[in-house]
């Protein structure tokens, strides 16, 4: 017999379901799914574009004109005048001592602010939960402290009359300060007066202030780290220096990337710091973003002069930076 179940009505064979048709894309509001993170995007955007981008265009056009205490109290306009303030500030030479102590300051710090932070980054990571988090607050503090405040620290720790340095310089014996400084009496020692010593001072501040955040950083990243992969390291009779150069910088690498590109940006623009321990009068002393401010501001002010040098620093640390990113991606290639 015939199942009838199996016929369709009229004597035919049961229809069978076609293929069925693709997904279309969720929707929300109207608008295709791939949309969506692109419009959660936009706030974000326009606040960072009004916060950063939006002064960063300013400032390319003002260094593009004269703007001085005329044009700031509203009695004539703007005037354009190209490039000449690009050329003034290559002209004065200034700008050239700024750029070189600019320079020659990241390139200390930076280093001692990353090597300092790994340590103590790695120290973190091999004492105990509870020492570990009251070693952590207790530097903390110091990274919290703000820089005008960080500068007042330290312009007093080395006052030539009442800091704490000379005076504790005083309690060493005769013969070992003759030994290691060539002097005895450190009994009024301007620190604050010459250009040298008050980048050594400003050092000693940036990398203070600098490396908990760094051994934070790292401490966060050693979390992330199999503890078998230093297990087998010491069973293999590894050591400290073996273990790190093997297993924990490549591992960090990213990590130190962008640690390191922090701190070539925050030690390039390092104003406020400077601007306590030595002033304004010292031009000797000067880094590119004393001497955008002083341009910008001393009177009489000169707002493109002042521009144009921040566009120059700018323009340095972005290509420091890219340069930096560029060879980072080469290693990770080979």
């Amino acid at each position: 017999m015939t199942n009838t179940s199996t016929l369709a009505r009229g004597g035919g064979r049961a229809s069978t379901p076609g293929p069925r048709r693709a997904n279309r894309p969720a929707r929300a509001g109207g608008l295709p799914a791939w949309s969506i993170p692109y419009v959660l995007l936009i706030p974000g955007l326009l606040v960072i574009g009004a916060l950063l981008l939006w002064p960063l265009i300013q400032m390319v056009i003002i260094s593009f004109q004269k703007v001085g205490l005329v044009q700031i109290s509203g009695k004539k306009p703007a005037t354009w005048v190209g490039l000449e303030n690009f050329t003034k500030v290559f002209e004065n030479d200034i700008f050239w001592s700024s750029l070189r102590n600019t320079v020659v300051f990241a390139v200390i710090a930076v280093p001692l602010t990353l090597i300092l932070g790994t340590a103590v980054g790695i120290l973190l990571h091999r004492l105990g939960k509870k020492m570990s988090l009251f070693v952590i607050i207790g530097i903390m503090f110091a990274w919290a402290v703000p820089p005008v405040a960080q500068g007042v620290i330290w312009r007093w720790l080395f006052d030539a009359e009442r800091g704490i340095i000379n005076w504790a310089l005083n309690l060493l014996p005769d013969w070992l300060s003759n030994a290691l400084f060539g002097r005895a009496d450190w009994t009024g020692q301007p620190w604050l007066n010459d250009a040298w010593s008050i980048y050594m001072v400003l050092i000693i501040c940036v990398v203070w202030a600098g490396f908990p955040f760094i051994a934070v950083s790292v401490l966060a990243g050693l979390k992330g780290i199999p503890a078998e992969l230093y297990e087998a390291a010491k069973v293999d009779g590894s050591g400290p220096w073996r273990t790190f150069r093997k297993i924990t910088f490549p591992l960090l690498k990213p990590v130190f990337a962008v640690l390191t590109v922090l701190s070539i940006i925050w030690d390039f623009k390092v104003f406020a710091q400077l601007y306590v321990l030595a002033g304004t009068t010292n031009r000797e002393a000067y880094n590119l973003s004393m001497y955008a401010v002083t341009e910008a501001f001393k009177a009489p002010p000169k707002m493109g002069s002042g521009a144009a040098i921040a566009v120059v620093l700018t323009v340095i640390l972005l290509i420091v930076t890219a340069a930096y990113i560029r060879q980072m991606f080469k290693q990770e290639e080979l």
